[in-house]
């Protein structure tokens, strides 16, 4: 693929890789953090459900990586991405690395995330770069089905019992504040856009909003005032949850180097 340069002077190769790199990140701690859930569904519906979201989301990462692999041409494969990287070196969202906690927190996470993920790839489906097009317009499919999947779970709990209202709106209000980050972009989110047509963040954050106010209002909860808004998860600055989240991913490329199967 030949390297355009951006207006701002950059390589808007460098600029590709980037976001692809970082997409690929966040479904790979998504898809890990679901993988933890495998045998702890609250019933066997459920459990089958995660099982399949989880793999959903490692065949993502799977794909993202092995473009950003011909991207950055150093031979580099998926694995090496998912598993020879430390913490700092992942630019995934906070809130995808957050605990699963108990499984409100787990439909909430999911949620927000989801809502997102689906205006973020519908846009990218229409974005310059054919192959993250192409990424985008096959992921997206998945993706609506796991939002459905969210969105029934959270008003079931919301509109629920006095504890599993009580339980979810605990969870609305912890997990919120990462919403932040998925809309305060930085230079190579304006370089995506400008370069490559990728997603206008502030008019995602006015859909996402608005989608969200109706499934708050079906499950009875409020959608929570923006106060507090960590981030830098894409600088690589992560919360105390991520160096265990790899520690267990990553243990046996670790223990054993090289290892294949």
């Amino acid at each position: 693929m030949a390297s355009k340069t951006s207006e701002s002077g950059g390589d808007d190769a460098a600029v590709l890789l980037a976001c692809v790199r970082r997409l690929g990140d966040n479904a790979l701690v998504l898809g890990q953090r679901l993988t933890e859930l495998v045998a702890h569904g609250p019933e066997l519906e459920e459990e089958l459900a995660n099982a399949n979201f989880a793999l959903d989301y490692i065949g993502q990462a799977r794909m993202f990586y092995s473009y950003a692999g011909e991207l950055e041409g150093q031979g580099r494969s998926e694995d090496d991405f998912a598993f020879l990287r430390d913490a700092h070196e992942f630019q995934n969202f906070l809130l995808l690395e957050q605990p699963n906690g108990h499984f409100g927190d787990t439909v909430v996470r999911q949620l927000l995330f989801q809502a997102f993920y689906v205006l973020q790839l519908a846009a990218f489906a229409q974005c310059s770069d054919e192959r993250l097009a192409s990424i985008a317009t096959r992921v997206v499919k998945e993706v609506r089905y796991h939002l459905r999947h969210s969105t029934q779970w959270f008003v079931r709990l919301g509109d629920g019992t006095d504890l599993s209202h009580a339980r979810v709106a605990e969870s609305v209000e912890r997990l919120w504040p990462y919403t932040s980050e998925l809309f305060d972009g930085d230079a190579i989110d304006d370089a995506m856009r400008v370069s490559w047509g990728g997603p206008d963040l502030d008019a995602l954050r006015g859909e996402w909003r608005r989608s969200l106010e109706f499934v708050f209002a079906d499950a009875g909860l409020r959608v929570p005032v923006d106060g507090w808004k960590p981030g830098g998860g894409r600088r690589g600055v992560h919360t105390e949850h991520m160096g265990y989240l790899l520690a267990e991913l990553q243990f046996m490329q670790r223990a054993y180097p090289g290892a294949a199967w």
